[in-house]
């Protein structure tokens, strides 16, 4: 009898212990919360300077002046077209390119990938390159310095540019 009893209340034991993988975890606090977000924040800005102290240190050491674009991309033509309109959205484009990190590593270009021919706006293609030809005309040599968020992001394109890694990309627009 002492058994059944035994077995019994340790039966409803463990009938009534937490099983942690029904338990809901408890909602953060809005302060958690906020602290949280922050800390993602202050992070993301931390790396946004870094790339920007990376960009700034590239242009040194090419002696280049570039111009910066409100959206962050940086350019700097350093052929200019003796003639040629504007590029705008919608329009197609033609162009060579090579596409390297800063340290200087190409990863690619047209001599080995063809000219990339696209939409401008409208083709899967690196906002960067979207927002820098903007400001070029057709004609126009020129370099661009995209920043990660313009370009791959935060897991590169899983080949030859890395994580959170800005890129330059040398173009000449036909």
């Amino acid at each position: 009898m002492r058994l059944v009893f035994f077995i019994s209340v340790c039966s409803l034991f463990l009938a009534c212990g937490s099983n942690p993988s029904t338990k809901k975890p408890k909602p953060f606090t809005q302060a958690e919360q906020e602290a949280i977000k922050n800390t993602f924040v202050k992070a993301n800005q931390q790396l946004l300077q870094k790339e920007k102290d990376d960009m700034d240190v590239y242009a040194q050491m090419h002696q280049l002046r570039f111009t910066e674009t409100p959206s962050g991309v940086r350019y700097c033509v350093y052929k200019p077209a003796t003639k040629g309109d504007s590029i705008k959205p919608g329009q197609s484009v033609e162009m060579e390119y090579k596409v390297s990190l800063l340290d200087g590593t190409e990863c690619y270009s047209s001599k080995t990938e063809g000219n990339k021919v696209f939409i401008v706006e409208a083709a899967e293609l690196e906002s960067g390159i979207h927002k820098g030809l903007s400001y070029l005309k057709r004609g126009d040599r020129a370099i661009f310095l995209i920043p990660s968020p313009l370009a791959h992001g935060l897991l590169g394109d899983f080949k030859k540019i890395p994580p959170q890694m800005p890129i330059v990309y040398d173009v000449y627009v036909k």
